[in-house]
Parts: structure tokens; C-alpha cells; sequence
């Protein structure tokens, strides 16, 4: 297992975290297998979604504000419940497919770091697993 941090700018946005997941991966010398990705966080997740259009992940996060609005009226008191219930929503996690050494990811896919309650340091856990 290997970790690496993320460094958020702005309270909620996607952070693109492929390229280092995939130099883990260079690193490993797997040529097939799975690769785990998780966030130790709970005001933070992963997904995989668009990559190369920003607006999708602009989409995304306007709707999850629209679902979860930042400031109802919530019993946790830290000011962040809203960061705590999208987590839920996106999750924590991602399992992809390594072939050929490569992350098995559609053309048009990318790894994010859901950052849901910035700017915050997080800490990202990635498994390689040859099968």
C-alpha cells in the first residue's frame, strides 16, 4: 500500500489524481491486476467521472449543492454537515482494472478527489494487486 496527499484550494472541487495513481502503478510493475483507491476521510471521497470537460465536474457539484445545501439547519455543529452527507452520497472508494500496466479507464474517464469541505491536506491510500 502507498499513500500520497492532495492539497484542496477551495472548499468543494474535483482534483484530478489519475496521473499519480498511474505512476503508482508504473512503479509497481503491474501488468494486470486491480488498483484500490481510498480516502481515509469523511468529508472528502473519490469518483470517477469526466475528464476532459471542466464544466462536468462544475455540473456536478452545483447539483450535489442543490441536493445538500451548505446552510440548513443540521444537528452535527461543526458547519460542515452538508460536506459529510455528499460523501455518503459520492463514497470513499473506486476498484479499476489494471491491463497492460495501465489503469483500464474509458477515454474520456479520470480519478478525482471529491473535496467537500476545503481547503484541507488529504491523504490518499492506493493498493496494486497483481492477479
Amino acid at each position: 500500500m502507498k499513500t500520497f496527499t492532495v492539497r484542496s484550494s477551495q472548499r468543494e472541487e474535483f482534483i484530478d489524481i489519475s496521473h499519480e495513481i498511474q505512476r503508482m502503478i508504473d512503479e509497481s510493475n503491474v501488468k494486470e491486476g486491480i488498483c484500490f483507491v481510498f480516502v481515509p476521510h469523511t468529508t472528502a471521497g473519490i469518483t470517477i467521472n469526466e475528464g476532459s470537460d471542466r464544466s462536468v465536474r462544475f455540473d456536478i457539484l452545483k447539483r450535489l449543492a442543490e441536493l445538500v445545501p451548505e446552510n440548513l439547519k443540521y444537528e452535527h455543529l461543526e458547519g460542515n454537515a452538508d460536506a459529510h452527507i455528499k460523501t455518503s452520497l459520492v463514497g470513499s472508494s473506486a476498484s479499476i482494472p489494471i491491463f497492460g500496466g495501465k489503469l483500464t479507464l474509458g477515454t474520456w474517464q479520470k480519478i478525482f478527489l471529491c473535496e467537500f469541505d476545503g481547503p484541507r491536506v488529504r491523504t490518499v491510500f492506493v493498493q496494486v494487486i497483481e492477479i
